[in-house]
């Protein structure tokens, strides 16, 4: 399984950028997808999460200006980010998490990472 995101890049504070990110290969079933983002010296964090039922799960400092989807057709995960803060600066990473059949606990994917610059 591969994943390759889009859309990262540089923006003025209060601006907005959509993330994309797909997954390819030898595709069972993929129940949560995420992003995740990292700063220098940092631990990665949640950013959001997303099951196949469309149950969903935000950090703290994203709630009420980011919102996650996914089209589960094409093995999909989006993130729409809308007033975007210099704090929300980081390379954000897409997370799937892929179970080979019904019976295998679920593999953790990651994608290359995508760098979003939010400039004051």
């Amino acid at each position: 399984v591969q994943l390759q995101a889009s859309g990262g890049g540089l923006v003025q504070a209060g601006g907005s950028l959509r993330l994309s990110c797909s997954a390819s290969g030898s595709i069972f079933s993929i129940n949560a997808m995420g992003w995740y983002r990292q700063t220098p010296g940092k631990q990665r964090e949640l950013v959001a999460s997303i099951y196949r039922d469309g149950d969903t799960r935000y950090g703290d400092s994203v709630k009420g200006r980011f919102t996650i989807s996914r089209d589960n057709s094409k093995n999909a995960v989006y993130l729409q980010m809308n007033s975007l803060k210099p704090e929300d600066t980081a390379v954000y990473y897409c997370k799937a998490v892929h179970h080979a059949d019904p019976w295998t606990p679920g593999y953790d994917y990651w994608g290359q990472g995508t760098l979003v610059t939010v400039s004051s």
